[in-house]
């Protein structure tokens, strides 16, 4: 089991910075990827950014240029810097990771953390 902390959601206007984190405990020796993902009421839980152990990094088209996603390996934990944000940046964003056990990848979520970006 992975057990996952988040922290650094919050309110900002238009244009702010937010640093989410999020550290892992538990079984951490086999994750591999470690990401955030966002849901907006009323819409579906969708990918923000993933970073592999190698440090390989996936962006959603709509943060491109804007978030940044970095880990470190050593205290097992994630960041989302987050930078312009805009109000359709509103959302409760989740941690994930997904570590690799028996053939079977595995994935945990943390609890999320709410960021509500004011116009």
């Amino acid at each position: 089991q992975v057990q996952l902390v988040e922290s650094g959601g919050g309110l900002v206007q238009a244009g702010g910075s937010l640093r989410l984190s999020c550290a892992a405990s538990g079984s951490t020796s086999s994750i591999d990827v470690m990401g955030w993902y966002r849901q907006a009421p009323g819409k579906q839980r969708e990918l923000v950014a993933a970073i592999a152990r190698s440090g390989s990094t996936n962006y959603a088209d709509s943060v491109k240029g804007r978030f940044t996603i970095s880990r470190d390996n050593a205290k097992i934990t994630v960041y989302l810097q987050m930078n312009s944000l805009k109000p359709e940046d509103t959302a409760v964003y989740y941690c994930k990771t997904e570590r690799r056990f028996s053939g079977l990848t595995l994935a945990s979520w943390g609890q999320g953390t709410q960021v509500t970006v004011s116009s």
